[in-house]
């Protein structure tokens, strides 16, 4: 586990300008620095049940206010976390939020298709952005959301948690400081049993595809960041829906493989029909891994040596503090950025057309 400041703060030397750059969760700002505010557009289950307890625990970034299309919402949000009724806006009014002087920064919390289209309308706002992943459904949006919030000299961070999360902090370091010699394999998996036939997860129009774009994702991340190199190729497979009638419009399950340029591989799977949470790497002398490595909480770090004693955190909170310190101090959330997301789609979009094609696709990755 991490037993220094001066350890926490190496890492941001470990990844390249085009890759992720970790960043240290928690610093100290002087108190008489102000806190950011933040609204929270679409109130969810993950703003519900995440976010919003998330912001009791921050240090540099607090709920001022909420975007909502369901009014019945408004009373309870009110009342439990003292939101002043000036702050509250809905769908159609949102811009409005560009005269409100309490608000820093929207957070997108919204259906994928609608990501785009609300960072572009907070930017042009005048409010720093963080948005949900994955930042858009194609990579012409991604771009978009990059450029808008670039002539609005505001930050884009996109909700990679995990880049704050004690685990996988410590993952990366055992592949950059080489513990176990190179990594030369990854696999990496995220999936589970997608419930309600109904819900918008399962609506391309409205999430863009199925487990890749919701939680493969996470994958595609684990492998970039534990590898420290972008990949130039993919390969992948679309598995037979045992449900069609449910995902007629998404893929129900598929695996792909990233081919990187020093010749490690990650072998990745995501699927809604069955739990799968893993972040596996071998080494030429051993291997490490974290179980539940995706999940809010609960991760497990172990390597051929034995288990090792990290504490958790809230990543969550640490997360939206990061970002907030970014802005406060001025300098570019490299780690999180909008670019990093843009990364993201690049691989997104060639797997499928990897399954579309039947072939090896090149990945050109800025």
């Amino acid at each position: 586990m991490f037993h220094s400041r001066r350890k926490f703060l190496q890492y941001s030397a470990y990844m390249g300008a085009g890759a992720l750059a970790m960043p240290l969760a928690g610093l100290a700002v002087p108190s008489q620095q102000k806190k950011l505010g933040v609204a929270l557009v679409g109130l969810g289950s993950y703003s519900t049940h995440q976010l919003a307890p998330a912001l009791q625990q921050t240090n540099h970034i607090e709920l001022r206010g909420i975007v909502t299309g369901t009014p019945s919402k408004i009373p309870v949000w009110l009342e439990k976390y003292r939101i002043p009724e000036q702050n509250v806006y809905n769908y159609d009014n949102f811009d409005k939020i560009a005269d409100n002087k309490d608000i820093d920064i929207v957070y997108i919390v919204l259906p994928n298709s609608m990501h785009a289209e609300f960072t572009i309308r907070g930017a042009k706002a005048g409010k720093h952005v963080i948005c949900e992943k994955p930042m858009s459904v194609s990579v012409k949006e991604g771009q978009e959301m990059i450029d808008a919030c670039k002539k609005a000299n505001k930050q884009l961070a996109i909700g990679y948690r995990l880049h704050y999360d004690p685990f996988h902090l410590e993952f990366i370091r055992h592949s950059r400081d080489q513990v176990f010699g190179k990594v030369l394999a990854v696999e990496a998996s995220d999936g589970f049993r997608a419930g309600d036939p109904n819900q918008w997860r399962l609506k391309k129009a409205l999430s863009g595809g199925g487990p890749l774009m919701d939680v493969g994702i996470y994958a595609i991340q684990g492998a970039r960041y534990t590898i420290g190199e972008e990949p130039i190729a993919v390969t992948a497979q679309e598995f037979p829906k045992t449900m069609p009638e449910k995902f007629r419009d998404v893929e129900e399950s598929l695996a792909w493989q990233l081919y990187f340029p020093g010749g490690a591989i990650a072998n990745s799977y995501s699927t809604y029909t069955t739990n799968v949470n893993r972040l596996f790497a071998g080494a030429e002398k051993g291997w490490f891994e974290i179980n539940n490595a995706f999940g809010y909480s609960g991760q497990k770090m172990r390597t051929n040596k034995g288990p090792l004693d990290i504490a958790p955190i809230n990543q969550q909170a640490a997360h939206m503090d990061g970002v907030a310190l970014s802005i406060l101090e001025n300098k570019p959330a490299n780690n999180v950025s909008g670019e990093e997301g843009l990364r993201d789609m690049i691989v997104i979009e060639g797997i499928y057309e990897a399954i579309a094609s039947g072939k090896k696709v090149d990945l050109k990755i800025g």
